[in-house]
């Protein structure tokens, strides 16, 4: 059985490290969205072409899975509802999937995101204290039950399964 690795957590929290690690370990396909940002549209958001660039990702690792091959997803995924769409998606894929969460807290945050400004300014994007006191703040943080691979609910009032509320997050997906 294939496997997606999700990484979750918030910028600077190691995420992009591990992924490469979990890639080159078990051979996997890493897709990570910030490599293709500022190469194709100069910035972190572009007005909503992240969420196109994640869902076209999204959609390349599923065809990856099918075809046998593990898939790294390097999102970060603040969300409960995009973690459970994702594994929704990886299992009807015929894949399990497994949550890869690295906390980090504000002090070492600040610190890397400092040091990846100055090593590599043309490679990341600015963030401010703002930008990381709000982004903690929207971060859902997984729980042990989230973590062990069980159900985490229905999807979102609206929605009849998790493949049409990951389409309508990320609509180049379908």
């Amino acid at each position: 059985m294939t496997t997606l690795f999700l990484m979750v957590g918030l910028p600077a929290a190691g995420k992009t490290t591990r992924a490469k690690q979990l890639a080159g370990s078990h051979g996997a396909l890493r897709l990570t969205p910030d490599e293709w940002m500022i190469p194709l549209f100069g910035e972190s958001e572009a007005g909503g072409g992240r969420d196109v660039l994640e869902g076209r990702l999204l959609w390349l690792g599923l065809e990856a899975l099918r075809l046998g091959l593990d898939v790294v997803v390097d999102f970060g995924c603040w969300s409960r509802d995009e973690r459970s769409a994702v594994r929704s998606l990886a299992e009807a894929a015929g894949a399990s999937c497994e949550l890869v969460y690295l906390p980090v807290d504000p002090a070492t945050q600040r610190a890397r995101v400092a040091r990846r400004w100055s090593a590599a300014p043309d490679e990341t994007f600015p963030m401010s204290e703002a930008d990381l006191a709000h982004w903690r703040a929207a971060f859902e943080e997984p729980d042990a039950a989230e973590l062990a691979g069980r159900d985490t609910g229905p999807p979102p009032p609206g929605f009849a399964d998790w493949a049409g509320w990951a389409a309508a997050r990320w609509p180049s997906l379908a």
